[in-house]
């Protein structure tokens, strides 16, 4: 697999605005989870990105919502604006495609709009825009036309591993000729929805999220929005490389709607994959950001499996502890975050870990230590058995 370059990126989540607080919050152990007091629902803790509520949308009319709201606060950040404008002076606007990932979408505005609906007619409020809110495709439509894009445009709704498997997507498009560079990111956004159908599944936490800890109870749920340009390496010049997308496995082991697969085999597919794409070996790689969600059977699972390709000779860990599980989101999230630590020489270990549990064999971390990584893989397993593992190298 040739090698793609990220030439720009920029993130949002409960832990700061853009690369540079991101960084900062990561190297401090500082987490973003707060008590949950969101719409009416105060269980567990959340991950809430602060000013949402607040922030006046720019750009397109129509498109208001919290996830577009997510998403025009991180296209914002990091000069990416520029940077694709950049690229789009030099491809053509018709030439950069938008793949984004989400998997909620703007449902809080419909939650909000059947809310509103009249009980004697059933009609929903006259300002409710559904295809430009609640719908999957806002939020490319958003982005795109926010960016003054013309090339083609996707949403990926695939559970958790949403904006992990629209990087897949993204080489698909680029290899096929149909663009030159994608913006490829995803936003999810906290709702009734996502709150109430974790908890009734008995998956969030009474407290913060505590991925890999021997008396892990759960998730905390978060919110965020992340992307990057994805470009063919040397193609334009002077384009800048943040780091290099290096492989990929993807598996659907549909082994049940919500709960893993205790062997791991999909997960242990999608590791070997990427491996094999990026030709690397598994001794290779100097850290895995884990899934690593905090219910007892997901941490479980992704430790068998990452103990299956790797042995106890690598460091892993999960950083849901700094954002909580931001869905559809976590993927790009987290893409970023193995961005930061190739280009800033550190390995974040678990947040919130008083002791690691003591019948998982991989080895993880729970300080942060300086370090030079050259490969970060990135783990994103979602319900019903979609996996998708990514591998990152440092810019040459």
């Amino acid at each position: 697999m040739t090698p793609l370059s990220i030439s720009a990126g920029t993130v949002l989540s409960a832990i700061g605005a853009g690369w540079a607080e991101t960084d900062k919050a990561l190297r401090a152990r500082r987490s973003g989870l707060r008590p949950c007091d969101f719409a009416g629902i105060t269980a567990g803790f959340a991950g809430e990105v602060a000013g949402v509520a607040e922030h006046a949308l720019s750009g397109p009319a129509g498109f208001d919502c919290r996830n577009n709201r997510l998403a025009d606060m991180a296209l914002g950040l990091d000069g990416f604006g520029k940077a694709v404008a950049a690229a789009a002076a030099f491809y053509g606007r018709a030439r950069v495609a938008v793949v984004v990932g989400t998997s909620t979408s703007g449902i809080l505005s419909a939650e909000d709009a059947y809310a509103a609906t009249d009980p004697e007619t059933g009609a929903m409020p006259a300002g409710f825009d559904q295809a430009r809110t609640q719908d999957l495709f806002s939020l490319p439509r958003f982005v795109a036309t926010k960016l003054g894009l013309e090339g083609p445009l996707l949403t990926v709704s695939n559970a958790c591993a949403s904006s992990s498997r629209a990087f897949v997507d993204a080489r698909h498009w680029l290899e096929a000729g149909l663009c030159d560079a994608v913006v490829v990111g995803g936003a999810d956004s906290l709702c009734r929805m996502t709150l109430r159908g974790f908890a009734s599944l008995g998956l969030v936490a009474p407290g913060m999220t505590r991925p890999c800890d021997v008396a892990r109870d759960g998730i905390s749920v978060g919110e965020g929005a992340g992307f990057v340009l994805l470009e063919r390496t040397g193609v334009r010049p002077d384009a800048p490389v943040l780091a290099r997308w290096l492989g990929y496995g993807v598996s659907s082991d549909g082994h049940h709607m919500s709960s893993p697969d205790p062997t791991g085999r999909g997960a242990v597919a999608a590791m070997s994959q990427a491996l094999d794409h990026a030709g690397l070996q598994a001794s290779d790689i100097d850290y895995i950001n884990l899934h690593g969600t905090g219910t007892p059977a997901n941490d479980a699972m992704e430790d068998r499996a990452v103990f299956t390709v790797f042995g106890d000779q690598v460091p892993c860990a999960s950083t849901k502890g700094w954002t909580g599980h931001t869905l559809g989101a976590s993927g790009i999230i987290e893409a970023m975050m193995a961005a930061i630590m190739l280009r800033q020489h550190y390995l974040a270990g678990c947040l919130n870990v008083g002791a690691v549990d003591p019948a998982f064999k991989s080895s993880v971390m729970t300080e942060t230590i300086a370090a030079s990584p050259a490969f970060i893989m990135s783990n994103a397993f979602g319900f019903g058995g979609t996996n998708c593992s990514l591998l990152f190298g440092a810019a040459a």
